[in-house]
């Protein structure tokens, strides 16, 4: 690809829609639902032409079944959605968790709850991304704030995915999904692929969910000669069911241990103006956007303000709210709902800071305005 082919103008769907096919992803399987739909759409054009898969399910419980299903084959698999959709996804959601299969889902979050603004934003679903499947369970969810970054994140997500053997999210909001921005889309030597482990012992030895050596066990494809059980039993190292307790203890240890072992490796955010702040704001997705603009606004005034991103939503990335917090006066947090990762924040701080928070659930992003009068009307300044 020439130099000036590689400048195109997509909206964020569209340039996620690109960094799953530049990382490998070769199957979708989906529900079409507003405001995610364009992923699909751009997907049923694009993969039939490198010889993927595109097909589209009866609904959302469906589709997340067949991205499981083509991933066990060794594909790497995506489905798209937005509120409800999301919902239907979560018993499913479940069943990759405890069987370990990589898959990637984008939530392209709208207004909610129920059917809720199908056409604008929010950023409310934090809080179902990381408890929405029932029981103890491991997630990665990652979120972009601008079009060339939901493009970077997608790509990530699969890695992740791949690395860690989890399904991923990329929690992306309707105003970055929908929205247009020139991307330079990288050559393909220029992109990290990571994929995952294959076993090396013969079949007859392959025990697909032993944990006794190693948290991240190696993944054989159906078809490759490796014939497993996979159920959403607890089960044991042969895949087949168990309700042996201490197994089973050790398992959902096991789970959550080979996340969280890896914080330093998942956990990436992005700070600005940090380093002599005496107010921090926490926002992501478009609401970073906004409070960048209100953070350069005040500094201007002479107030040291300063931004702290989230990009990767779980693991939260606590360690450093904590030393942020034991720093600066007071946190402020902007978010479209009314106040979810604020309280993440607030476990994170542990007392140290006073926390405040921006919230609206109207389908409207918070402005730069909002951010700015909350930093001004307070104590703060």
């Amino acid at each position: 690809m020439k130099k000036d082919e590689r400048l195109k103008l997509l909206q964020g769907n569209e340039a996620s829609a690109e960094g799953a096919l530049a990382v490998g992803c070769r199957f979708f399987g989906g529900y079409p639902i507003t405001p995610s739909s364009e992923i699909a759409e751009y997907l049923a054009i694009k993969l039939p032409e490198i010889g993927g898969s595109f097909i589209q399910m009866e609904d959302e419980i469906a589709s997340m079944g067949a991205v499981i299903g083509a991933s066990l084959t060794g594909v790497k698999s995506l489905t798209a959605t937005s509120g409800p959709g999301f919902s239907l996804k979560q018993e499913n959601l479940g069943y990759a968790c405890l069987c370990e299969i990589p898959c990637v889902v984008v939530n392209v979050m709208r207004g909610g709850p129920s059917t809720g603004l199908p056409t604008s934003p929010s950023q409310s679903d934090i809080m179902q991304a990381r408890w929405g499947t029932h029981g103890d369970h491991p997630i990665i969810a990652l979120s972009p704030a601008s079009v060339a970054e939901a493009f970077d994140v997608t790509v990530r997500a699969f890695n992740l995915s791949e690395k860690y053997r989890t399904p991923a999210l990329v929690l992306m909001d309707e105003v970055i999904g929908h929205m247009r921005e020139p991307i330079h889309l990288p050559l393909p030597e220029e992109i990290e692929i990571i994929d995952r482990v294959k076993p090396t012992c013969p079949p007859e030895e392959y025990f697909p969910y032993d944990h006794t050596e190693n948290d991240i066990n190696p993944m054989a494809s159906f078809g490759e000669g490796y014939r497993y059980h996979v159920t959403g039993l607890n089960h044991d190292r042969t895949g087949f069911p168990t309700s042996e307790p201490t197994w089973v203890q050790e398992d959902e240890e096991r789970l959550l241990r080979k996340i969280e072992n890896n914080r330093a490796d998942i956990i990436e955010y992005q700070e600005l103006y940090l380093d002599n702040a005496d107010i921090a704001i926490v926002a992501f997705g478009a609401v970073a956007r906004s409070a960048r603009s209100a953070i350069m606004r005040l500094r201007e005034e002479g107030h040291n303000v300063g931004l702290f991103r989230p990009i990767t939503i779980w693991p939260f990335p606590s360690e450093r709210i904590e030393e942020l917090a034991g720093r600066v006066k007071s946190i402020i947090v902007a978010e479209m709902n009314l106040g979810q990762m604020v309280l993440e924040v607030e476990r994170a701080a542990k007392g140290k800071v006073e926390i405040e928070g921006v919230f609206l659930a109207s389908g409207e992003l918070i402005t730069p305005d909002a951010i700015y009068n909350k930093v001004r009307e307070g104590a703060y300044v």
